[in-house]
């Protein structure tokens, strides 16, 4: 048995409880990986206030990790026993249900396409921020169409998304001109991240905003209003959903290891940075706070839990990994 949270009813925080499950074991296409360390996402607050993705309970929270393979399928070709890797385990495209044993656990299974080889100079802390949030910043690019050169404005430049998105505009896309949004306090920070101007969304108005971007991307459901900003012609996308405005776009992710892969470069040059909330990394046992900060809508980044408690390994292990206790360092 492992130690995981779960929950058996839809509702608040507190209908999560910590208790034993099994072990899962690994299809011919899955790894079984030791968590090291987990990141929470809205998505995963959804999923437990309301039957949005319908699942059998119990169900175990959490989309992103980062850990060491353990054991694998037959039909692995890519990773081995010892490797240390990060991904979203859970495929919103896929046909299949969304797994019902996310990351919030000491083990979990995930197919190999799903994940990619922890860049070297990461923390697992600092790899189990990004999957999902680079995911999303990556479609929503795609989804706009954007072209080198052109300008784009960011509405919510300090979250989960944001962050990435305004290191991604400039470094990964080329964009010429770069303005985000947030609060008071954290404008300095989303400058440091690359921003050309930081609007305080508390003393400035969107209608006092006289320059009109290429692209509007929304990354906090304001499209409503945000959308006077943008050109004419200029797309506009949203990633939460209900869209707010007729002009918006949805954009989701593709979940894949190969879209982590290809911006690992940028990550070991130390180029695209995670960004993790400084009120964490949360201890394990302390997930129910970690939810209530995400909650607020207030964080700086990624809420990540780190310090697992695992102290036994599932199955005998292959040289040097199996008079190991624990792989998670």
């Amino acid at each position: 048995m492992q130690k995981a949270w779960f929950y058996e009813e839809y509702g608040p925080k507190e209908v999560l409880q910590l208790g034993n499950l099994p072990i899962p074991t690994p299809q011919h296409n899955q790894l079984l990986v030791q968590v090291c360390a987990a990141a929470l996402n809205p998505i995963d607050v959804k999923r437990r206030q309301r039957p949005i993705f319908p699942s059998d309970f119990p169900v175990v929270p959490g989309c992103d990790m980062a850990g060491v393979v353990v054991a694998k399928g037959s039909g692995i070709t890519k990773f081995n026993v010892g490797d240390e890797v990060y991904g979203n385990i859970q495929d919103f495209n896929a046909e299949v249900k969304l797994k019902q044993l996310g990351t919030l656990a000491e083990f979990i299974v995930v197919e190999e396409n799903l994940v990619a080889r922890k860049p070297k100079n990461l923390s697992f802390e600092e790899a189990a921020s990004l999957p999902l949030v680079l995911q999303t910043a990556i479609e929503g690019f795609t989804t706009a169409g954007f072209k080198e050169g052109q300008s784009i404005f960011i509405v919510g430049g300090a979250g989960g998304v944001g962050t990435l998105v305004v290191q991604l505009a400039k470094l990964v896309y080329g964009a010429s001109y770069v303005v985000a949004t947030t609060s008071t306090p954290k404008v300095d920070f989303v400058k440091s991240l690359g921003a050309d101007r930081v609007v305080d969304y508390r003393k400035v108005k969107y209608e006092e905003i006289e320059e009109r971007f290429d692209f509007l991307y929304d990354t906090i459901g304001d499209c409503k209003n945000s959308f006077v900003v943008a050109k004419d012609d200029a797309p506009i996308v949203d990633i939460t959903w209900p869209l707010s405005h007729p002009r918006a776009v949805y954009s989701s992710l593709t979940v894949s290891g190969d879209n982590l892969e290809k911006l690992r470069p940028y990550l070991e040059t130390g180029k695209l940075k995670a960004v993790i909330d400084p009120s964490g990394p949360y201890d394990f046992k302390d997930v129910i706070e970690a939810f209530r900060h995400l909650e607020t809508g207030r964080a700086l980044g990624k809420v990540v839990i780190s310090a697992f408690p695992s102290s036994h390994l599932p199955i005998p292990l292959p040289v040097p990994f199996e008079d190991k206790n624990d792989l998670c360092p």
